[in-house]
């Protein structure tokens, strides 16, 4: 008899509920506060730039909400998520550890972004919201929130970071083929743009500048919000359906993590598969290791300063309290444009600094070795992003084998590469290379920001 390799959920144990981890953090983030005043945030204070709904789950308390049932309706379009025994990847690496991954990659967009996506689209809708504005890295998120405004019908301006706009341009053009507008950024379109452009001519743009742009666009139009792809607490509120999701399914593979592993940008797809696991460890004496891999190039939660900062370049946003770089930080032109961010989510960044959680830094060659050895093994070709997570789980087995010790990985693929060739393309053929910041770089950077702390 054959191993069984896939589990999935029939739809009547789909989760029916989003997990709210503050309910349960032992110290509960600090607030964010307001650009202008530096006091404390309100939810009403949000309601210019965001739906009523997710600016009071940005400060919501309790445990669980409710996932609406036209969410969960349009969910079910492809969840439940395979969750997948990789044993080829096992036999290629001879390591005593089993290896699982949770795989986003096959929903409509190809990653873990509608997930959120779609729950942002519909409480704007519920609102009589007609336009959205939003930024996007390399592209998933996008492409994420295109598939998702569709089907409300609303209308959708995408500021893409200019790297990411050139390397990729098919993640355009499923954006375009959804109905969204999609602008290189930094732009000329809004001041913010101009403003880097005329510091920065050549500008490859970041997220922190894309932020900005789609922030001051909306903030000109009543009946225009913004929707934000990681970072904030109801973005990763919607994402615990992964960790949801694959709680059960471990049950049904009969196994246990040891270790949960995902990529990091600003904490979306990490904080999706990780923070059910995380409350298991604070609530039933649990002690999975929780792990975020974020690339070398940006080194926001191993090397960064937890402190006030802006989540956007120019200023528009709220203070947050993150691990950040500052927010004047540009990243290296890396692949892996979804990690290309200068700050870390509130809730990450509090969890990692009472010690909840790991995280480590990964450069780029390692991490698209890591991307060709599973796509010969799993036969699946990952997102630059979600390599991170594939490294850092070989690392995890490897050691498992040296160790001689049998240990149970789970990592979150956060999304297919199928869109992403050109950067294969470029590792294949030796045009790749790593990134690593100098101390006084990072120092430069954040000797930038205001001491508010």
């Amino acid at each position: 008899m054959k191993p069984i390799k896939k589990f999935m959920l029939t739809e009547q144990e789909m989760p029916i509920q989003w997990y709210n981890i503050v309910a349960d953090m032992p110290n509960k983030p600090l607030p964010p506060l307001h650009p202008g005043t530096k006091q404390p945030l309100k939810p009403e204070d949000l309601y210019p730039l965001f739906a009523q709904e997710l600016a009071k789950q940005e400060f919501a308390t309790e445990r669980y909400i409710e996932i609406p049932d036209e969410v969960q309706d349009l969910y079910k379009i492809w969840r439940s998520t395979p969750l997948v025994r990789a044993y080829a990847l096992e036999k290629a690496l001879d390591t005593p550890a089993k290896i699982y991954f949770k795989n986003e990659g096959t929903s409509p967009a190809g990653s873990h972004k509608p997930n959120t996506a779609i729950a942002q689209a519909y409480y704007n809708y519920k609102q009589g919201i007609k336009r959205i504005t939003t930024e996007t890295g390399g592209g998933q998120w996008g492409t994420a929130l295109s598939f998702a405004c569709q089907h409300f019908g609303l209308d959708l301006k995408v500021f893409m970071v200019k790297v990411s706009y050139n390397q990729k341009p098919y993640r355009k053009l499923m954006m375009n083929t959804w109905g969204s507008d999609v602008i290189p950024s930094p732009s000329n379109l809004t001041e913010a743009g101009r403003k880097i452009l005329r510091e920065y001519p050549d500008s490859a743009g970041s997220l922190g500048i894309a932020i900005s742009e789609a922030v001051e666009l909306a903030a000109q139009d009543p009946l225009t919000n913004y929707s934000l792809g990681s970072v904030l607490n109801h973005v990763l509120l919607h994402q615990t359906i992964i960790g949801e999701e694959a709680l059960l399914q471990m049950e049904k593979a009969g196994d246990e993590p040891d270790i949960v592993i995902g990529c990091f940008g600003g904490g979306s797809n990490f904080a999706g598969i990780s923070f059910p696991f995380i409350r298991r460890n604070l609530k039933e004496g649990k002690h999975t290791r929780v792990i975020a891999v974020e690339p070398q190039s940006c080194p926001k939660l191993t090397r960064g300063q937890f402190q006030y900062d802006f989540g956007d370049t120019v200023g528009l946003t709220p203070l947050l309290p993150m691990y950040t770089l500052g927010h004047d930080f540009q990243p290296a032109s890396i692949h892996a444009g979804g990690l290309r961010y200068h700050g870390a989510g509130v809730i990450v960044s509090q969890l990692l600094k009472d010690k909840l959680m790991e995280a480590v830094a990964i450069p780029q060659l390692e991490t698209f070795e890591a991307g060709i050895l599973f796509a010969k093994t799993e036969g699946i070709i990952p997102a630059p992003e979600s390599t991170h997570a594939i490294a850092q789980a070989i690392r995890e087995a490897k050691i498992a084998k040296a160790e001689g010790k049998a240990k149970t990985i789970l990592f979150n693929l956060s999304g297919h590469g199928m869109i992403d060739l050109y950067a294969y393309e470029q590792y294949l053929g030796g045009n790749l290379q790593n990134f690593e910041l100098s101390d006084q770089e990072i120092a430069q950077s954040l000797d930038k920001l205001e001491k508010i702390m």
